[in-house]
């Protein structure tokens, strides 16, 4: 049996517009970085199979900050090695895959170095 708050929940959900939930899914994928479609696939196929653990990453630059496009310059020169003119073309041309099949660890610190730099970054 649902707890009360979980129950009052429950009927707030069913209150929402379809309009609403929609914001309201898009909000709690953003907030928790998950996803909808991937809690509701396995459901919908039935037995699912074991999920294996992503061990290589794809750190791709989504975009940038205007006012750092600089700094993101920099960084992507700094993490890759390219020349000024290739770096900023990179940039510029966002969305762009920065590095591919990098370790979990090396991902993170990459997408913090651009992130620091004023980069919006995604890794995948």
């Amino acid at each position: 049996m649902a707890s009360e708050k979980i129950t009052a929940m429950i009927e707030e959900v069913k209150a929402l517009t379809v309009l609403e939930l929609n914001e309201l899914v898009k909000a709690l994928e953003e907030e928790f970085g998950v996803s909808a479609a991937a809690m509701a696939a396995p459901a919908a196929g039935g037995t699912a199979a074991p999920v294996e653990e992503k061990t290589e990453f794809d750190v791709v630059l989504a975009g940038f900050d205007a006012a750092a496009k600089i700094k993101v310059i920099k960084a992507v020169r700094e993490i890759t090695g390219l020349g000024l003119g290739e770096a900023k073309a990179v940039v510029e041309g966002a969305p762009k895959t920065i590095k591919e099949a990098v370790s979990k660890d090396d991902a993170e610190a990459l997408k913090k170095t651009l992130e620091e730099a004023g980069g919006k970054v995604e890794l995948k």
